[in-house]
C-alpha cells in the first residue's frame, strides 16, 4: 500500500509532463481528435476491405476452374491447393495483427499490407495472362498435361504476396473501422443500425460484384482481364484509403499485447506458491500504467482462473526504487483479465472451426456439380460454375436488412434483449441453420447422380445433365443464412468480448478459425479420398458422377451435430467480460483507484458485456 501512495503522490508530475508531450497522450483523449471519424470516413475506409473481398472473390470464386480447367490439376490436388491458401490467407492476420497493437498502427499496417496485396495481384494477372506460365489446353480433361513446377511457383509465389497482404488488411479493416465510432455498450443499445451488419453488407456487395461482372469475364473473355480488372480496383482502392487519412481517428498502438499475456504468465508462475488474498480488492491495480489499455473502461477482478490472480499480488519486490511495478513480477488486475477474457472466448471461437471445415466444399465440389448440369438461361448464355455463389451472397444481402428491420424488433418483443438475440444466440442459430444445408447438399447430389444414371451419362465426365443448376439453389441459400447468423455474430462476438488493446488480435481470431477450417477441410478430403479406395472413391480425381459425394455430405452433417452440441456446452457455461465502463467522455475520478470514495465528477458503471 506505501508503494502505491507513493505512485499516487508522482501522478500529478507525471501528468504535467505528459500535457507538453503529445505523443505520450492517447489519441482519442485529445480534443482535437473528438471531430474526426464518424460515418464520413466509411468510404474511404471500407472501400479498402470491399475492393480487398472483390479482388478475393473474383480470384478465390473461380480459382477451382482455373486450377484444373487451365492449369490441369486433379480436382483432389486442386480442392487441396485452394483450401491451403485459404488457410495461409487467414492465418497471416495474427502477423498482422501484432504489427499493427504493437508498434505499426492499424492505418499504417493497412497501407503497407494493400501494397502488398497488389503485388501479389499483379503476378497472378501476369501468370494468367502469358502463355508461358500455364500447360497446354485441355478440353476433354482425359491425359492432360499438368502444370509444371515453374508454372506452379509463380503461381504459389502470388499466392503468398496475397496471403501476406490479406494478413494486415482483414484484422485491421473491421477494427479501424469501428474505431471511427463510439462502441460502448450505452451508444451501442441506443443505436438503430449495427455496425457489423453493414460491415458484412458491404463485403456482401462485394462479393456480388465479384461473382457476377469478373467470374463471367474469366469464363468468357479471358483469365488476364478477369484478375486485371480486380488488381486494378484494389489498387484504386489503396488511392482512396490514403487519400482519407485527414479525417480518420488514428488509436496509437498500446503495444503488443502477446508481451502483456506472457508477463502475467511468467509473474503468475514465479509466484506459484503464494496464496492470494482473500479479498479481491488487495490486488495490485495501477490506473496510470493501463490508462492507454483501459480508455473505454477497466476490467474488474472475476472469480474465474484465480490461479492467475497471483500475478497481481504485491511483495516488496515487485516495485522497483522509481515506484514503478516489474512488469515480469507484478500485473495489474485489468492485465490480468485481458488474459482471463481472451480464455474465455476460445472455446466458443474454436466451435467455428468445424463449420469452416464443413463449408469448405462450397468453392470446389459444388462448382463441379454445377458445371455438370444444365447452366443455360436462353440458347445462347449460360451461368458460369462459380457464379452459382451469387445465391449465398443474395441471401445475405436481403436477409441483413430483414435481419435489422424484421427479426430484431420481433425477437426483442420476446427476449427484451436490444439486439433482439445475444451473439451467443445468434451464433447458436446459425450452426443449426448449416446443419439442413449439409442435408440439402447430400439429397441434391443425390438427385443429380439420379439423373445422370437415367440418362446413361455416368461415365462421361464432360457431358451436361439435364437437370437445372437451380436445383443447388436451396443449398446456397440454406448456406446464406447460416452465414448472416454464424458469421455477423461471431466477428461481432469477438470484437464485443475481447479487451479492447486486443481487438485487431480479436479480429485475427476470426480469421485464424477460417484458416484452421480450411486446413482441416483439407484433412478431411484427404483422408475420405485416400480411404474409400480407388473402386467407389468417394471424390475420385476426374468424374464426379462415379464418385459418392452424398456419402462425404452426410459424415460432414454428422460432424456438426456434434458441433453443435458442443458449441451450446460452451455458450451455456460461458461468462461475459466484466468491465467498470466509463459513461462520461473524461475518466472518472482517480481517488477510487487510490483507497477514495471515487465519487468524482463523473460516473463509472459496472457491466457485463
Amino acid at each position: 500500500m506505501d508503494q502505491r501512495k507513493k505512485m499516487s503522490e508522482n501522478r500529478d508530475d507525471e501528468e504535467e509532463k505528459k500535457q507538453h508531450d503529445d505523443d505520450d497522450v492517447h489519441p482519442a483523449n485529445k480534443p482535437q481528435q473528438q471531430q474526426l471519424g464518424g460515418v464520413r470516413t466509411m468510404p474511404f475506409i471500407l472501400a479498402n476491405e470491399v475492393c480487398d473481398r472483390f479482388a478475393s472473390a473474383g480470384f478465390h470464386a473461380n480459382m477451382i476452374t482455373y486450377l484444373t480447367q487451365v492449369l490441369n490439376l486433379p480436382l483432389v490436388k486442386a480442392s487441396n491447393t485452394l483450401s491451403n491458401f485459404s488457410g495461409t490467407s487467414s492465418f497471416t492476420p495474427l502477423i498482422g495483427a501484432f504489427i499493427a497493437d504493437s508498434f505499426a498502427g492499424r492505418f499504417w499496417t493497412i497501407v503497407i499490407a494493400s501494397m502488398i496485396y497488389v503485388l501479389g495481384m499483379v503476378t497472378i494477372t501476369i501468370s494468367a495472362a502469358l502463355p508461358q506460365l500455364r500447360p497446354l489446353p485441355c478440353p476433354t480433361q482425359e491425359n492432360c498435361q499438368e502444370a509444371s513446377n515453374l508454372q506452379l511457383w509463380v503461381l504459389y509465389l502470388a499466392l503468398l504476396l496475397t496471403s501476406l497482404g490479406t494478413g494486415g488488411i482483414r484484422p485491421c479493416v473491421v477494427t479501424f473501422a469501428a474505431d471511427q465510432f463510439d462502441m460502448s455498450k450505452s451508444k451501442t443499445e441506443s443505436r438503430s443500425w449495427n455496425f457489423f451488419n453493414w460491415y458484412y453488407f458491404c463485403m456482401g456487395i462485394a462479393s456480388l460484384l465479384a461473382l457476377t461482372v469478373v467470374v463471367y469475364i474469366q469464363d468468357n473473355v479471358s483469365w488476364g482481364w478477369g484478375l486485371g480488372i480486380p488488381t486494378i480496383a484494389m489498387g484504386l482502392s489503396l488511392v482512396a484509403f490514403i487519400f482519407g487519412a485527414p479525417l480518420y481517428k488514428k488509436i496509437k498502438p498500446m503495444g503488443s499485447p502477446f508481451v502483456r499475456v506472457a508477463q502475467v504468465i511468467v509473474a503468475a508462475v514465479k509466484k506459484r506458491n503464494i496464496v492470494g488474498p482473500a479479498d479481491p480488492h488487495a490486488l495490485y491495480e495501477n490506473r496510470e500504467l493501463d490508462a492507454d489499455i483501459s480508455t473505454n473502461g477497466r476490467l474488474v477482478h472475476s472469480d474465474q482462473f484465480k490461479w492467475l490472480d497471483r500475478a497481481a499480488v504485491v511483495v516488496d519486490s515487485d516495485i522497483n526504487e522509481s515506484s514503478q511495478p516489474k512488469l515480469w513480477r507484478l500485473a495489474t488486475v485489468h492485465r490480468v483479465e485481458e488474459l482471463k477474457t481472451m480464455i474465455r472466448l476460445l472455446p466458443i471461437w474454436a466451435a467455428a472451426i468445424l463449420l469452416v471445415a464443413s463449408n469448405s466444399h462450397l468453392s470446389s465440389f459444388t462448382i463441379q456439380q454445377a458445371r455438370t448440369m444444365n447452366r443455360h438461361l436462353s440458347s445462347s448464355f449460360q451461368i458460369p460454375p462459380a457464379t452459382m455463389s451469387i445465391f449465398s451472397t443474395l441471401t445475405i444481402l436481403i436477409g441483413l436488412p430483414l435481419y435489422e428491420r424484421l427479426f430484431v424488433p420481433l425477437a426483442r418483443r420476446f427476449t427484451g434483449h436490444p439486439a433482439g438475440v445475444t451473439c451467443l444466440q445468434r451464433m447458436g442459430i446459425g450452426f443449426g441453420i448449416n446443419v439442413f444445408a449439409t442435408i440439402a447438399s447430400a439429397l441434391i447430389e443425390m438427385k443429380r447422380k439420379a439423373a445422370a444414371a437415367d440418362h446413361s451419362l455416368l461415365d462421361k465426365p464432360t457431358a451436361v445433365i439435364p437437370i437445372s443448376v437451380f436445383w443447388l439453389v436451396p443449398q446456397y441459400f440454406l448456406h446464406g443464412l447460416a452465414e448472416i447468423f454464424m458469421s455477423v455474430g461471431h466477428l461481432e462476438f469477438l470484437y464485443d468480448q475481447s479487451p479492447e488493446s486486443m481487438r485487431s488480435t480479436a479480429a485475427a481470431l476470426y480469421w485464424i478459425a477460417i484458416a484452421i477450417g480450411n486446413y482441416v477441410g483439407t484433412l478431411m478430403v484427404s483422408l475420405v479420398h485416400k480411404y474409400t479406395g480407388e473402386e467407389g472413391n468417394w471424390l475420385p480425381d476426374r468424374n464426379l458422377n462415379r464418385g459418392k459425394l452424398e456419402n462425404y455430405y452426410w459424415m460432414v452433417t454428422g460432424l456438426q451435430v456434434i458441433n453443435l452440441v458442443y458449441y451450446v456446452t460452451c455458450a451455456w457455461f460461458y461468462k461475459c467480460k466484466p468491465i467498470q465502463e466509463i459513461t462520461d467522455a473524461d475518466n472518472a475520478d482517480e481517488d477510487a483507484e487510490f483507497g477514495g470514495d471515487g465519487k468524482g465528477d463523473k460516473q463509472v458503471e459496472l457491466v457485463r458485456k
